[in-house]
């Protein structure tokens, strides 16, 4: 992928893809990516040990390193390399599991100036048996019904899949470096009154093993850092 082709629609969005030995799942996962013609595809490679970095920069992508593990750690580095044209970032896992037919459905309502944050929820009935855990399903639950009791707002879910207005993802000041990432996304969001908006997709088995909803360990510390970022916001506002 050229990055200097890109289509009017989308050449002022950027994808952000958080990663960790994703080489497999990414050889399948850019190329479709690289349809879209979006301004910028990087990759936070979160201290990979497989060719992850190397595919990446053969399809056309940034690689942004960062050796210290943590999604929002990832997300942040891969942030510092956005063009000052940015207009939306996007974005979403690197292990295959989000459904990128969706994709404008997520831009294109920030590009209209509808919203300024559009979330992928993983509720719609074709979501694939399997692709999340029963500890994740129940952490999402857990973590959007105490978001609603605080701060009013009913969510869905936390789905990594989403978009921002560059403008808003700049306001709300992202602090976390660990797994509290997405929910703290959403609870800036409210706390800066931004438009948001839902949308039910489908979602896909992951290309090989989730390094945090497919161990026990994972899953213990994920949910460790979502509920005490929900407790640092709940306290502070």
């Amino acid at each position: 992928m050229q990055q200097t082709e890109t289509h009017p629609d989308y050449a002022e969005v950027a994808a952000i893809l958080p990663a960790l030995n994703e080489a497999e799942s990414l050889r399948r996962l850019l190329p479709e990516l690289a349809t879209f013609r979006l301004g910028q595809i990087i990759v936070g490679d979160n201290g990979s040990t497989d060719e992850t970095a190397q595919v990446v920069r053969e399809h056309g992508g940034l690689v942004a390193h960062e050796p210290r593990r943590g999604y929002g750690a990832a997300c942040w580095a891969a942030m510092q390399h956005l063009r000052s044209d940015i207009r939306v970032v996007l974005f979403l896992d690197a292990d295959s599991s989000d459904d990128l037919t969706r994709l404008p459905d997520l831009v294109r309502p920030i590009l209209r100036d509808e919203a300024d944050l559009v979330i992928a929820t993983r509720d719609a009935p074709t979501v694939e048996k399997g692709a999340l855990t029963f500890q994740q399903r129940f952490g999402n639950r857990l973590a959007v019904w105490l978001m609603r009791m605080r701060w009013g707002y009913r969510y869905r879910d936390l789905g990594p899949f989403r978009a921002i207005r560059r403008e808003s993802l700049d306001r709300i000041q992202m602090r976390d470096r660990a797994f509290g990432w997405t929910v703290e996304m959403q609870i800036r969001a409210l706390q800066e009154k931004l438009r948001i908006d839902q949308v039910s997709v489908h979602y896909k088995r992951r290309i090989g093993k989730s390094k945090i909803g497919g161990t026990i360990r994972g899953s213990i510390k994920a949910g460790y850092w979502i509920l005490s970022t929900i407790a640092r916001h709940w306290r502070a506002t």
